[in-house]
């Protein structure tokens, strides 16, 4: 019988249990990786196990909410099917997706060190870590942040403050977080006021921005994200 829960454990269970009832505003709707598609709840567990499966400290990197083709799927943040398999040796079989922040994310994973070297370091997830999108005139669904509108922020403030709360049960080093997106830092700055989350918040521009406007310097933004995570305390650079 195993004794003692490695992070592995707890992250798992933490996904495991995610479920989002209150109501929103009727355009927008949550989706649930982990009970939509059985084979995310596996290659999840694939991936923690493999990077998480120890005691050590984490830095807390928070991003705003998994979008429908990376987290969305995988149930491992800024990962699509893509990066999942061809870094992380984790095939997913049940869907095939492209993620424009994944690409960026993973780039600057390996320019820092590769992906068992920054995992060993750092734990990436969101104050709301289900995917939201929002219907759209022809009956589409767009990806969509919590904080898009006011009303949609205030349906799931409460479970936000819970799931923040819960992240930093796991045992991460609270003493700063790097959080990704300006719009996301100042909702972040807001509930950190309000319940004294962290000590301290680094602010890095988002993945997606840098990706989708910023594209020509992208490098400058990948050694601005090396040196900001690297000049953190506790942190190991190769």
């Amino acid at each position: 019988m195993k004794l003692h829960k490695t992070l592995a454990d707890k992250i798992i269970s933490f996904n495991q249990n995610l479920h989002f009832d209150s109501n929103l505003p009727n355009e927008f709707n949550v989706l649930n990786p982990y009970l939509d598609n059985p084979e995310t709840m596996e290659v999840m567990r694939k991936f923690y196990h493999k990077y998480y499966n120890d005691s050590a400290q984490r830095k807390f990197i928070i991003g705003i909410n998994p979008s429908r083709h990376g987290a969305g799927v995988t149930g491992v943040p800024f990962t699509d099917t893509k990066r999942l398999e061809t870094v992380c040796g984790i095939t997913m079989h049940t869907a095939h997706t492209h993620e424009v922040s994944s690409v960026f994310m993973y780039d600057m994973i390996n320019d820092f060190g590769g992906a068992e070297f920054f995992y060993k370091q750092f734990y990436i997830n969101s104050p709301f870590p289900l995917a939201i999108v929002r219907s759209t005139k022809n009956g589409n669904w767009l990806n969509a942040n919590y904080y898009d509108e006011k009303r949609l922020f205030e349906s799931v403030k409460t479970y936000m403050v819970d799931t923040l709360q819960l992240h930093f049960s796991l045992g991460l080093d609270t003493s700063e977080v790097f959080v990704l997106g300006k719009k996301n830092a100042t909702f972040i700055q807001q509930l950190n006021n309000e319940f004294h989350f962290f000590d301290k918040m680094t602010v890095l521009e988002h993945p997606r921005f840098i990706q989708q406007y910023k594209s020509k310097e992208k490098q400058w933004y990948i050694d601005k994200y090396i040196t900001t995570l690297a000049s953190s305390p506790k942190v190991d650079t190769l």
